[in-house]
């Protein structure tokens, strides 16, 4: 009984091991170190009495005995957190920590609301990333992540949309002042303009309506950003004009500190989903941020 006991948090490193290619990233999952994790796994091999990983400077792999293990270790882990998952669906309050990760553009929308959802659900840690780059939801043992755009079919995650939204250039008043409302799409070519760099390093270009039609329309960049939070406060200290979410621009025009520029070349934009990892039923306090963050959105 002792050794099985001593087994499961041994396991538990190994999948973690597994699933992210990485000691020290299984090591942050599990919340403890990398010596820890690499001890763990060591016993697991000897008391195996095989090598479960080829392990060089450069990765992590698998070896032909570790792949056979690493299924029977995921199926054995996937029962106990599905009968502790259903222990918890019993009980009437969302319970525990939620990891939650989002685009950092999305970071003024959700964290003023933060004391709400702390009120409504007092028994809940969120745990928040907020990052542009596109981050492996199952590998990093992620509880939702939010993303906007399509997206690629995914058996391992479940997709709920939340909303739709709208790309819409905006300028901060001060900016303005000093340089006038633009009058038409050629104008913005006489502009400033704060551009972003997706995660593939290609700029994006504007997309605009014009005549009915989107065009895509590629303006003189004074500030070229990969963080959606700095394009956006960038925008608002006036360096030039940028386009951007119209609810995640909602808060700063609230404030006055973002203008709509050419509310006529507004265009939809891509829609935003929830990705969940799927096989399992959803906890209640993972459902209960869900729900928040979705009226949130939709707001």
């Amino acid at each position: 009984m002792e050794q099985t006991d001593a087994s499961l948090p041994e396991i538990a490193a190994f999948v973690a091991v597994a699933q992210t290619g990485s000691f020290t990233r299984a090591a942050e999952h599990l919340a403890t170190n990398k010596s820890n994790v690499g001890k763990a796994v060591q016993r697991l091999e000897a008391r195996l009495g095989t090598r479960l990983f080829q392990r060089t400077t450069r990765a992590v792999r698998l070896t032909e005995d570790g792949e056979t293990y690493l299924s029977a270790a995921r199926g054995a882990l996937d029962t106990l957190r599905d009968a502790a998952q259903a222990l918890a669906a019993r009980r009437d309050e969302p319970i525990g920590r939620v990891r939650l990760d989002m685009p950092s553009g999305f970071r003024q929308l959700f964290l003023p609301t933060l004391s709400d959802l702390r009120k409504r659900y007092p028994k809940v840690t969120l745990e928040l990333s907020v990052t542009d780059r596109m981050s492996d939801a199952v590998g990093e043992g992620w509880d939702l992540v939010v993303r906007a755009g399509e997206l690629s079919q995914d058996s391992e995650m479940t997709v709920r949309k939340l909303c739709d939204i709208r790309l819409q250039l905006y300028a901060a008043p001060e900016y303005l002042q000093r340089n006038g409302m633009p009058s038409s799409i050629s104008n913005l070519l006489d502009h400033d303009a704060v551009i972003f760099r997706g995660f593939t390093g290609r700029l994006r270009p504007w997309t605009l309506m014009e005549n009915s039609y989107a065009k895509e329309f590629s303006p003189n960049p004074a500030l070229i950003l990969s963080d959606g939070q700095a394009l956006i406060d960038s925008t608002v200290t006036g360096l030039g004009i940028a386009q951007i979410y119209d609810r995640v621009a909602r808060p700063y025009v609230e404030k006055g500190q973002l203008v709509p520029i050419l509310p006529e070349t507004a265009v939809p934009g891509p829609p935003v989903h929830a990705l969940i990892p799927a096989g399992h039923r959803m906890p209640a306090k993972t459902r209960a941020v869900l729900e928040y963050l979705a009226e949130r959105l939709r707001a």
